[in-house]
C-alpha cells in the first residue's frame, strides 16, 4: 500500500474524530499507532502480515514516547504549573489586581484596566490562559458588577486578559512549541515579552476608547484612596514582581535556563506562602494534585502528538504537502496569510494545544523552506492560538468566564464585548507579521 495513502487516510481520520469531539490525545496516539501498524504490515509489496507490522510499530511508539517524556526541558512544565497554583493559593497573583485596583480606581474604566493588568501579572506567573480567566474571573467580574460596570465590559476584559497567558512568559504553549520544533524555549519566552506587552497596551486603549464613547458602561467609583493606601497596595505586589524577575530577568541576563527559572519560581512561591502563613498543608496538597492532573493530561496529548509526527514523517505526507505548496508558487506573504487563516479557523473549533500539535508537522517545513525564523514564527503561532481562545463558536476563555462570572456573564454577552478587542488583536497580529523585529529584538540582544 502506498505510504502517502496511509498517511492521508490517517490525517483524515484524525480530523473526523476531532469533529466528533474525541479527546485529541487519544485521537493522535490511536490513529498514529493503527496507521503505523498498517504501514509496516503491508510493506514490501506482499500481502498483510500481522507479525511484520507489530514489532516496528511497538518500537516506534516506545522510543518516541520515552524520548519525549524523559526530556529534561519538559520538566519545566509541571514546575511552572505548580508555581502558578501555589502563587494563586498564597494570593501572590491576585495581589497584582488588588494593587492596580487601588491605583486606578478613580480612572474611567479603571477597574477594567486593573483587571487587564491583573490578568497580565497572573499570566506571567502561571503561563495558563484558562487558569488565568478562571481565577481572575471569580475576583474581577463581581467587583466590576458591584460598581455597575456593563456586563459586556466586565466579562470581555477578563476573557481577553486571560489570553495574555499564551504570550507573556512563562507560557506552556511556548514550551511545547520549543520542544517540537527544537528551538530554544528561553528565546521563545523572551520573544513573547514585547508582543505580550503590545497586546496588553492595545487592550487598555480599547477600554479607554470604549468608556470615552460610552461613559455609562463604567461609572466612576466614589471610593477614595490615600497615598498611604497606594504605597501599601504597591508593597503587596512585590512577590509577583520577584517571580517575573526570576523568569524574565534570570533568562535574559543569562543567569538561568528556562528549566532553572521554573525550579526557582516554584521554590520561591512555596517558601513565601509558608513564611507569610498564606499557605497551609491542605493548599499545598491541592496544588500538587492539580499540578499532577494537568501535567499528566498535557504529557499524554504531547506524547500522542510525538507519535503522530513520527508517523506523518514516516509516510512522507509532509514532503508531499510541501511539494504541493511549492508547486503553487506562493509568495511568503501569501503563505503566511494562508497559514494564519488556517489557524484562525481551527481555533474556532479546537483547543490551542491540539491545534498547534496537529499543524506543526506541516507548517514548520514550509516556514523553514522559506528561510523564516522559527522563533518569530512561534510568536505568530501562539498569537493566533491566543485569538482562537476568544473566537466563537469555541472560545474556551469565554466559556470559562461564563461558568465563573455569575448570572450576567453568559457567553453571548462576553462575545459581544470581545468583538471590540479582537480588532486590536488582529492589528497586533499584522504588526508582528510585518515587523518580525518586534518579536526578535529582545532574544537577539542576548547574543
Amino acid at each position: 500500500m502506498d505510504p502517502t495513502i496511509i498517511g492521508t487516510f490517517g490525517l483524515i481520520a484524525v480530523l473526523i474524530l476531532l469533529v466528533l469531539r474525541v479527546p485529541i490525545g487519544f485521537v493522535l496516539a490511536s490513529v498514529a499507532t493503527i496507521c503505523t501498524f498498517l504501514y509496516y504490515a503491508f510493506r514490501s509489496g506482499r500481502g498483510f502480515d500481522f507479525s511484520r507490522g507489530l514489532s516496528p510499530t511497538l518500537s516506534l511508539i516506545q522510543s518516541n514516547a520515552f524520548e519525549f517524556l524523559h526530556s529534561y526541558s519538559l520538566s519545566m512544565v509541571p514546575m511552572f504549573i505548580a508555581a502558578g497554583h501555589l502563587a494563586y493559593h498564597s494570593r501572590i497573583s491576585t495581589d497584582i489586581y488588588s494593587a492596580m485596583r487601588v491605583w486606578l480606581v478613580r480612572l474611567p474604566g479603571g477597574l477594567a484596566i486593573a483587571s487587564l493588568f491583573g490578568c497580565g501579572g497572573f499570566s506571567a506567573i502561571t503561563g495558563s490562559s484558562m487558569a488565568c480567566a478562571s481565577s481572575m474571573g471569580r475576583i474581577c467580574i463581581p467587583e466590576m458588577r458591584r460598581w455597575n460596570y456593563d456586563p459586556r465590559l466586565a466579562s470581555s476584559t477578563v476573557a481577553m486578559g486571560g489570553t495574555l497567558g499564551a504570550l507573556i512568559p512563562p507560557s506552556v504553549l511556548f514550551i511545547i512549541y520549543g520542544l517540537f520544533t527544537e528551538t530554544s524555549v528561553s528565546q521563545l519566552f523572551l520573544a513573547g515579552i514585547l508582543p505580550g506587552l503590545l497586546t496588553l497596551a492595545g487592550f487598555v486603549v480599547t477600554v479607554l476608547v470604549w468608556v470615552r464613547l460610552r461613559p455609562g458602561i463604567a461609572p466612576l467609583s466614589d471610593e477614595t484612596t490615600t497615598t498611604r493606601d497606594k504605597v501599601r497596595a504597591a508593597g503587596l505586589a512585590w512577590p509577583a514582581l520577584m517571580l517575573m524577575v526570576i523568569v524574565i530577568g534570570g533568562i535574559y541576563g543569562g543567569y538561568l535556563t528556562a528549566t532553572e527559572a521554573a525550579a526557582i519560581s516554584l521554590m520561591f512561591a512555596l517558601v513565601f506562602g509558608l513564611l507569610s502563613r498564606r499557605l497551609d498543608w491542605q493548599m499545598i496538597r491541592s496544588s500538587f494534585i492539580d499540578t499532577a492532573t494537568q501535567s499528566a493530561a498535557l504529557f499524554f496529548i504531547a506524547a500522542g502528538a510525538k507519535i503522530f509526527v513520527s508517523f506523518i514523517s514516516l509516510t512522507g505526507v509532509t514532503h508531499a504537502f510541501v511539494d504541493l505548496v511549492a508547486a503553487a508558487d506562493l509568495a511568503p506573504w501569501q503563505l503566511l496569510a494562508v497559514i494564519a487563516l488556517m489557524y484562525l479557523v481551527l481555533g474556532m473549533f479546537l483547543d490551542p494545544l491540539g491545534t498547534m500539535l496537529l499543524t506543526l508537522p506541516f507548517v514548520v517545513p514550509l516556514i523553514e523552506g522559506m528561510g523564516m525564523d522559527l522563533i518569530w514564527f512561534g510568536v505568530i503561532v501562539v498569537k493566533l492560538l491566543e485569538i482562537g481562545l476568544v473566537t466563537p463558536p469555541m472560545g474556551l476563555n469565554v466559556f470559562v468566564i461564563a461558568s465563573v462570572g455569575g448570572k450576567d456573564s453568559d457567553a453571548t454577552t462576553a462575545f459581544k464585548g470581545v468583538a471590540r478587542f479582537l480588532i486590536v488583536d488582529l492589528a497586533v497580529l499584522v504588526l508582528l507579521l510585518a515587523f518580525p523585529m518586534i518579536s526578535l529584538v529582545i532574544p537577539n540582544s542576548m547574543n
